[in-house]
């Protein structure tokens, strides 16, 4: 695997610069929660199981800080004070980075309880064991990836012709991918499957992070607007999608990258599958559907140009949000690390939970 989309070196958190992509490759330094957060909420990383891994480290990266930090030390009631004041600022500044993905919050609940667990012990003994919790959140992400990959490759026929929406690749996840996942698994296991990017606007996710993944792992790929989705279905050129999620409702609705719910109908209308690959922790049964899931508007800077060229008028009033919500009906099947749940609803979701 090429892509480390973050990775821990020399006690700090590095990520990859996900905005300047695919003209410059960076990674940018990470030591406190509040600048994991800024990097969350500016996108410099994306995609809601790699928002999740961030945010364990941003947990970790302030319990090393703070335990380092020697005001917490002249507390009047011990070093654990100002510890604990501390970790709890810095779990609510990185919940506020981002409303949609669910994974932010379960990767911060999970350290959570890891920190309770260890409360009697020092700041530092406290650190480490939330570093170690960190490191672990990062590998089992690869491997429910990769237990995902192998499930959705069953589903593809060779020489498959598949469409995505948006990225949900490796650099949306500690590696490997949810649905680029189930394509380097297909072409692992010796398939050959060729992809067809959407742009997707305004962000360009697809344009320049989907299309830039396939062409390092040599999966051939077509790059397309998102308005060309509909020509490619009926000119029979597409034979599956497979999308990611950040969110999934408990009755099957599907929260992802805005366009995902136009690219659902019209494979529907063209009798095509239409496959979400999400790992179990982006169900989030606590949401009854998809009415209930937050989605968050971005800046309308993002909709009037890209970086730093403007081509709409001034004065126009714009709308901007990141995400939409695909109904259960429209999807063919969940890719989960657990197996394929098709039709998904309330009942067939509860049961991968057991």
């Amino acid at each position: 695997m090429k892509i480390e989309t973050l990775r821990w070196f020399n006690n700090r958190l590095e990520m990859i610069d996900q905005r300047i992509l695919p003209a410059a490759f960076e990674y940018l330094s990470y030591y406190t929660a509040s600048s994991v957060a800024e990097g969350i909420r500016s996108m410099v990383v994306r995609g809601a199981p790699a928002i999740g891994v961030a945010a364990a480290y941003g947990v970790a990266l302030e319990a090393l800080h703070l335990s380092e930090e020697p005001s917490t030390l002249r507390q009047a009631q011990g070093e654990r004070v100002g510890f604990n004041k501390g970790m709890e600022e810095g779990f609510k500044v990185l919940a506020a980075s981002r409303p949609t993905a669910v994974n932010l919050f379960w990767a911060l609940q999970r350290m959570r309880k890891v920190w309770e667990s260890v409360a009697a012990q020092t700041p530092q003994q406290v650190a480490q064991r939330l570093l170690a919790e960190a490191h672990e959140i990062l590998a089992e992400d690869i491997r429910i990836n990769k237990a995902m990959g192998a499930h959705g490759a069953a589903l593809l026929k060779d020489g498959a012709r598949v469409l995505t929406h948006c990225n949900a690749g490796a650099l949306a996840t500690a590696g490997w991918g949810t649905a680029l996942g189930v394509f380097r698994s297909a072409v692992e296991a010796g398939k050959k499957i060729s992809v067809i990017a959407d742009e997707t606007r305004p962000f360009l996710q697809g344009a320049r992070l989907t299309a830039w993944e396939m062409v390092q792992e040599n999966i051939p790929v077509t790059l397309i607007t998102d308005n060309m989705a509909g020509y490619m279905m009926a000119h029979g050129e597409v034979d599956a999608v497979v999308v990611g999620t950040d969110r999934v409702a408990a009755n099957g609705d599907v929260a992802n990258k805005i366009g995902t719910y136009m690219v659902a109908v019209l494979a529907q209308w063209h009798n095509i599958p239409f496959y979400v690959a999400c790992p179990l922790s982006t169900i989030d049964l606590n949401i009854a559907s998809g009415k209930d899931i937050p989605i968050e508007e971005r800046s309308v800077e993002e909709v009037k140009g890209f970086r730093d060229y403007h081509w709409a008028a001034e004065g126009v009033k714009i709308r901007n949000p990141a995400f939409d919500v695909t109904p259960a009906e429209l999807v063919t099947g969940l890719i989960t690390e657990r197996g394929v749940v098709l039709k998904p609803d309330v009942q067939s979701i509860r049961k991968l939970f057991g």
